[in-house]
């Protein structure tokens, strides 16, 4: 049985649902009309990977500068709030990982494939306290396991059920944004975890959390930079810019990755140990979207349709923009 927490986690998700459609940001995001001004280029971003490292080395500013164009950072919790944010127009441009376009896509949101990075499958995991009974993901039958709800370990846990056997349906998924989930693994409110780092390495080297599996084997992991398809379409030279400096600051941080973790610090305020062990997962190297990898997308978004996760189904292809 899928659950929320509780009834008033459930309300106040689906209040922040209805201020994002009228447009209204959070603590400091832009509204949506501001992002259409074409002076203005406005980035989402979380606390992990290349648009992390991209803010923390500064280098995209001076190059827009040139042209006139100013760059303003906003932080997420999570992909699919981000793309809430890109869909109504509160962001321009930002980095998810797999699942969260799928479910934005479903829900009708007109945004588009900009480019990718290589598959990380060690950069996802569930996770179970160090002392926790369950030691194969057989054992999860029955469980409560948190998860951001269409984020990139949602996919993660349908492989893992998958090639346990065990039914979706035979787990209870209870929803949770990141910092909430921590909190419920913590206590024991949940049974394990599925989660991203850099929230990922934090468990393991704060708490101890043990993980049970990775992506590896079992689910890729890409992480995507997506656009409007309106501000792509209109900004094409401004968005050929913002790769040609993520695929710099990755080629940067491929050769000197303890610089990259130092960064990956100083921007989400993790401990050193953490940092580095996060950004040792890291998957350099921006590619553009291939065919192949849009197949592989096309099978995340069938996997969700066919267990109803989202409203219909889709043709992943529609979201990538074309020459």
């Amino acid at each position: 049985m899928n659950t929320y927490i509780d009834a008033k986690r459930g309300t106040r998700r689906r209040t922040l649902g209805l201020l994002f459609a009228a447009g209204v940001m959070a603590a400091g995001f832009p509204q949506a009309a501001t992002a259409q001004d074409q002076t203005v280029l406005h980035i989402g971003y979380q606390k992990y990977g290349t648009l992390t490292l991209l803010k923390g080395r500064g280098t995209l500013e001076p190059r827009l500068a040139a042209k006139g164009i100013t760059v303003k950072w906003s932080e997420f919790p999570a992909g699919p709030v981000l793309l809430e944010g890109l869909n109504v127009g509160s962001i321009d441009f930002g980095g998810v990982g797999e699942a969260p376009p799928i479910f934005a896509q479903a829900a009708g949101a007109n945004l588009v494939y900009i480019g990718n990075e290589p598959a990380a499958p060690n950069s996802e995991a569930i996770v179970v306290q160090k002392d926790s009974k369950i030691r194969t993901l057989a054992d999860l039958k029955g469980k409560k396991i948190a998860l951001n709800k269409g984020s990139n370990v949602h996919f993660l846990l349908v492989r893992a059920l998958e090639k346990a056997g065990i039914g979706y349906g035979e787990i209870s998924t209870v929803f949770l944004a990141p910092a909430d989930a921590r909190a419920a693994f913590e206590r024991g409110s949940v049974d394990a975890w599925a989660i991203w780092d850099p929230y990922l390495a934090a468990a393991q080297k704060q708490i101890g959390a043990r993980v049970l599996v990775d992506g590896t084997g079992i689910a890729a992991n890409h992480q995507f930079f997506l656009a409007s398809r309106r501000y792509a379409e209109k900004n094409p030279e401004v968005v050929r810019i913002l790769l040609e400096e993520l695929a710099k600051v990755d080629a940067w941080g491929r050769q000197r990755p303890a610089d990259a973790a130092a960064i990956l610090a100083a921007q989400t305020g993790l401990d050193s140990a953490t940092a580095n062990l996060a950004a040792s997962r890291y998957s350099y190297g921006v590619e553009p979207v291939t065919a192949d990898v849009i197949a592989q997308q096309q099978k995340i978004a069938d996997a969700f349709s066919n267990l109803k996760l989202i409203p219909k189904p889709i043709s992943v292809k529609d979201a990538v923009l074309q020459p």
